[in-house]
């Protein structure tokens, strides 16, 4: 199709019960501890809000391959176990550069029609042809081997991304399908962005003993992460703003600036 025509589109609003099981499904596979969320979910829960609605884009342009280049979230209110949110999302830009289109997908959740969180995407859309092959195609680790992390380090396995695509609703194939991940240009599956973002929001929010933690985020996935490769999540703090960062030795995954709530 088209990719500009999707400028202006806007999808659902769609219901979403924020229940306990799958909230605990979600704290357990991004490693949060669970005895901070059992009146309402952590921050990193936003995704499974944005996937409500963002497969219906998805589906729009699943003749191409997709990536996550971006992610901001604000959070007005927490998102409460028991609730029934709706949300709705709208493309709100498209731009087109050497082939390559980058779709804006802004995105609300609400509550009895007061705003909990919302959200602005950058979804990376491959042009027409197949992109170019990664440099080396690397054999898939054992499903359930995260690489051994040290302490202070984070990693997934397969099993883990096939599970986390079941707390969130993200199904992309680059995060569960070998063959679908090495013609989308990748070495192997590769890790989703918003499972790392998980992470760096509960390396910042872990120790604020308050139901909506933080204010807003922007994170910037910047290379993929393969499963089985533990990597650092380094945070440094200026008063109530954070500059975090997944990292190894030899590569940046993500960067973010996230805000967290104060008094």
């Amino acid at each position: 199709m088209d990719v500009s025509s999707l400028q202006g589109r806007s999808y659902g609003p769609n219901p979403k019960r924020i229940s306990a099981d799958i909230v605990a499904d979600f704290v357990e596979i991004t490693g949060d501890d669970p005895a901070l969320w059992r009146e309402s979910a952590p921050p990193g829960f936003a995704a499974a809000a944005l996937f409500v609605v963002a497969p219906e884009l998805l589906d729009q342009v699943s003749d191409r391959f997709v990536v996550h280049g971006e992610q901001s979230f604000s959070w007005q209110s927490p998102i409460k176990i028991g609730s029934l949110l709706e949300v709705g999302g709208t493309v709100s830009r498209v731009r087109e550069r050497g082939g390559t289109h980058f779709v804006v997908f802004d995105m609300e959740a609400t509550e009895g029609g007061e705003p909990v969180m919302r959200g602005s995407s950058v979804f990376i859309l491959s042009g027409e042809s197949i992109p170019a092959s990664a440099d080396y195609e690397r054999p898939e680790p054992q499903h359930a081997y995260r690489g051994d992390p040290r302490p202070g380090q984070v990693a997934a396995s397969r099993a883990d991304l096939i599970r986390y695509a079941a707390a969130t609703g993200d199904w992309n194939p680059i995060h569960w399908d070998h063959d679908a991940a090495v013609a989308a240009g990748f070495p192997g599956v590769v890790v989703h962005g918003l499972l790392q973002a998980s992470w760096a929001f509960a390396a910042v929010d872990g120790h604020i003993d308050r139901p909506r933690p933080l204010v807003s985020a922007k994170v910037r996935f910047r290379n993929p992460m393969l499963p089985a490769r533990p990597a650092e999540v380094r945070v440094t703090t200026e008063g109530d703003m954070a500059m975090v960062s997944i990292a190894d030795d030899d590569t940046d995954y993500l960067t973010g600036r996230i805000e967290r709530a104060h008094g």
